[in-house]
């Protein structure tokens, strides 16, 4: 099995993805507990200023905080990691491929020769789960595809080869 996931097709950065070092990833989804958190919309400018007044406040309280210095100064939950189940979204890598404005299709090739296909709106929120149980997904990976409403969990699309955009 090849742990390279290509996107190729009508973008104008052809990526390469590797899911063995998405461990470290801030953008991680918990996949545990991601399908049974309610997901409550909020209106952008009510979560914007929520969050500025929340960060003018620990100003006023606290004093100025400066950014982690090259010494990271992030803590990680490594028990969290050895033990998780998690995904990340299609989505943040599609952005950064830039699908061309004639591709109106995102396909999954898969191992067995089947093709999935999904409108770019669709794809934009697939999740890629690249762990599970603190493991890598070896026999049926590099990762499996969820639909964001888990109405697939059980039943994930498997054996990825790569993503192509037409």
């Amino acid at each position: 099995m090849e742990t390279i996931i290509p996107i190729k097709g009508a973008v104008t950065f052809q990526l390469t993805l590797d899911p063995t070092v998405w461990i470290f990833d801030d953008r991680k989804l918990d996949l545990k507990t991601y399908f049974d958190a309610k997901e409550v919309e909020e209106d952008s400018d009510i979560k914007y200023m929520r969050e500025v007044g929340a960060h003018w406040s620990r100003e006023i309280m606290e004093g100025a905080t400066f950014p982690p210095t090259l010494k990271s100064e992030r803590k990680f939950d490594r028990k969290g990691m050895e033990t998780g189940t998690f995904g990340i979204e299609l989505g943040h890598f599609l952005k950064n491929a830039e699908i061309k404005p004639e591709a109106t299709t995102i396909v999954i090739e898969c191992e067995d020769g089947k093709e999935y296909p999904f409108t770019i709106e669709e794809a934009y929120t697939l999740i890629l789960k690249y762990s599970q149980d603190g493991k890598p997904l070896f026999e049926d990976g590099p990762v499996h595809v969820l639909f964001k409403n888990g109405s697939n969990v059980d039943n994930p699309i498997k054996n990825v080869l790569a993503i192509r955009a037409e």
